[in-house]
């Protein structure tokens, strides 16, 4: 009865630990971008590449190397473009901050420009 009951309690660990590296698995394989594929995750594209990642982040995990190692280590390959959130650095503050400062000056002109004058008689 014993061995009936342990062996149970170790499938049920040895599941668990499975699926708790398919759910890392499937985290980081949706923040990474196909490079192949135009819009789409590696996690939803079947392409020749995607395939690669898929299995490079398999043998990265039974490795044990950490969610930001493997995108530390597929950034440096492939470069930030396969990183869906790119880390913000100081040769990207003008993609990140352009957008922002455009729309507060476009504002500030619009304001001048629909701004009337007044008359005085």
């Amino acid at each position: 009865m014993k061995n009936i009951i342990s062996s149970l309690l170790l499938f049920f660990f040895i599941t668990s630990v499975s699926y708790g590296n398919e759910d890392v698995t499937d985290q980081i394989l949706k923040n990474l971008r196909c490079l192949v594929c135009q819009g789409q995750t590696v996690s939803d594209s079947n392409s020749e590449f995607a395939l690669i990642i898929k299995s490079v982040v398999k043998d990265k995990i039974k490795e044990g190397k950490s969610e930001k190692e493997i995108y530390n280590f597929l950034s440096d390959k492939y470069g930030d473009w396969i990183l869906l959130n790119p880390p913000l650095k100081k040769n990207s503050y003008v993609l990140w901050f352009l957008p922002y400062l455009l729309f507060i000056l476009g504002a500030i002109f619009l304001f001048f420009l629909l701004k009337k004058p007044k008359i005085r008689p």
